[in-house]
């Protein structure tokens, strides 16, 4: 009896060691199940990516202002530095549907049958199941609204038949926009598997996308929304992650993208007394440093612009600098403030935006749950077993 109760006891003991390994989370990511809203970020902190772990820089790895109609660039600093463009990526997805829709080759309003493939991707969804059925303009405001992971990885197998095909869309239309620091290796922007290649790009070549992109109509009707219900049942209400659209004066569209290592970018637009303009930050250290840093440099953008006038002249020291003459101008301290002030129920959740690689998320959940049902049987069977009585005793 005595032998028996202490192998039971080993057995419990390594029962609970296991448990409480496995119970430890593999990343500081919060996996999804069932919700269809995203939490809001906490008021009381500032989130920001840690130093070792991310090439970001505050106030960022490097930034432009542009002139959307005439491509003039207004103000720029380390615009050529190379950083990963994260979900800001997908604007690149949806520059290549639109650009089939308006060629033939494909419909707005295709249907689309989700596959094994595209589920549970992992990072930011809108959590499709296999066999559901969504059109694709209806996948397009998931890309963009919610900027999910999954939709991507539908559309680009509808448009292309294949992620690896449609990569190749991807490269070959970023060469002939002459964004030439621009290598992708994924329709999502997830940082990539142990081993892999991730996708690079700089504040300018985003810029030459973004003002691509504003060519189509439709982008703005994508990427101006701040919020859409996508499914009925179960209700899954999309919330865009752009801080800026309804409370930066004309902003009016195009996105944000973050994974730790990425820091926090964004490609905005604003339309003010009929100009245009694109501002793009590429790795910010953190959100709150990103959304009024853009909303500065389009003010200035706006102030150098003079109401109408003809964009200002480029500084003479802007080769030496990075920067141009619009680092002279004061911004509108009201635009800066109204982003500032923005409520958290708009902000980016960071569990949604931290894009924490392909699937693991499902694999990891069956694991654990074989494991609970592992231990609660030899648990069990422990107790059974110094419950029994030996014969021999009296």
């Amino acid at each position: 009896m005595i032998t028996a109760q202490r192998a039971g006891l080993r057995w419990l003991l390594a029962a609970i060691v296991l448990t409480a390994a496995l119970a430890v989370p593999s990343s500081g990511v919060e996996k999804k199940s069932g919700k269809t809203k995203a939490a809001p970020a906490k008021a009381s902190k500032t989130t920001t990516t840690k130093k070792a772990d991310t090439i970001a820089r505050n106030p960022y790895l490097g930034a432009i202002v542009m002139d959307a109609d005439s491509g003039q660039v207004l103000f720029e600093d380390n615009a050529d530095g190379v950083g990963y463009p994260a979900s800001v990526l997908k604007l690149m997805d949806l520059l290549i549907v639109l650009e089939k829709a308006k060629a033939g080759q494909l419909k707005l309003d295709d249907k689309i049958t989700v596959t094994a493939e595209v589920c549970g991707i992992g990072g930011t969804q809108v959590w499709l199941k296999e066999h559901e059925v969504f059109s694709v303009d209806e996948l397009l405001y998931a890309l963009m609204i919610r900027s999910a992971n999954d939709a991507a990885l539908a559309l680009a197998l509808h448009a292309a038949g294949s992620k690896d095909a449609f990569v190749e869309l991807m490269n070959q239309r970023a060469a002939a926009l002459g964004m030439k620091s621009t290598k992708f290796h994924s329709v999502h922007g997830l940082p990539p598997a142990s081993g892999g290649m991730p996708d690079v790009t700089t504040a300018r070549d985003l810029a030459l996308l973004a003002r691509e992109l504003l060519r189509h109509p439709e982008t703005l009707q994508y990427t101006s929304v701040r919020e859409k219900v996508f499914r009925q049942n179960p209700l899954t209400v999309m919330q865009t992650h752009n801080r800026l659209l309804g409370k930066y004066e004309g902003c009016d569209g195009l996105k944000t993208g973050y994974f730790s290592k990425a820091g926090f970018s964004l490609v905005a637009t604003a339309k003010r007394n009929d100009r245009r303009l694109i501002a793009v930050l590429l790795g910010s250290t953190a959100k709150e440093v990103r959304d009024p840093k853009a909303a500065e440099l389009l003010s200035k953008g706006f102030a150098a612009l003079g109401g109408g006038a003809k964009p200002a002249p480029l500084a003479t020291a802007a080769a030496v600098t990075g920067r141009t003459a619009m680092a002279a101008a004061t911004p509108a301290t009201d635009d800066v403030q109204a982003v500032l002030s923005l409520p958290d129920e708009q902000s980016e959740s960071d569990q949604d935006e931290e894009e924490a690689g392909p699937a693991n998320g499902g694999r990891q959940t069956l694991l654990l749950v074989f494991v609970t049902l592992a231990v609660a049987m030899i648990i069990l069977a422990t107790f059974l077993m110094l419950r029994r009585k030996d014969p021999n005793e009296p």
